[in-house]
């Protein structure tokens, strides 16, 4: 069986950056499963995993536009501390939600705190950069209707109901 539309991959990963450092791996966890070809990857590493089959092991370089994009400095965003509700100290480097409006809610690094001001980046954290995956893929099935029309993976690897 091949990886295409609405088959369940199952592989394991490591992806680091264009110096070797590990960003995430799947190293003493099992395999992720993700359907393919509905967006659960970037879409390089979905390109790069289409025709693969069981056992196939390959590294493979994802370019920032085919991955996280590249970053975008209007994605930048000083905003007053007032506007944060809660007990929990702001850090820098810390993560939190915001209501965008018009395109609802994201997630942003705090970049900066200066007095009363707030830098926000809505960036991903892995935005302009180079991903470099060593894959193997493990197993290959197809996916149920349940799966599909959930857009994940059941059961071992994916999501429990």
């Amino acid at each position: 069986m091949r990886v295409e539309q609405n088959k369940v991959v199952m592989m394991h990963y490591k992806l680091t950056d264009k110096d070797g450092n590990v960003i995430d791996t799947s190293e003493g966890r099992d395999p992720l499963a993700y359907i393919h070809g509905i967006g659960a990857l970037v879409p390089g590493l979905e390109q790069e995993l289409e025709s693969k089959i069981k056992g196939d092991k390959f590294s493979t370089v994802v370019q920032p536009e085919d991955a996280y994009g590249n970053r975008d400095e209007e994605l930048v965003r000083v905003v007053p501390k007032s506007g944060f509700q809660g007990e929990e100290e702001m850090t820098v480097g810390m993560q939190v939600q915001i209501d965008t409006g018009d395109k609802g809610l994201a997630i942003a690094t705090l970049t900066a705190i200066e007095g009363d001001d707030i830098t926000l980046d809505l960036n991903h954290p892995l935005s302009d950069m180079e991903l470099h995956f060593d894959i193997e893929i493990t197993d290959i099935r197809e996916a149920s209707e349940d799966e599909i029309s959930h857009g994940h993976v059941h059961g071992a690897g994916g999501h429990q109901h």
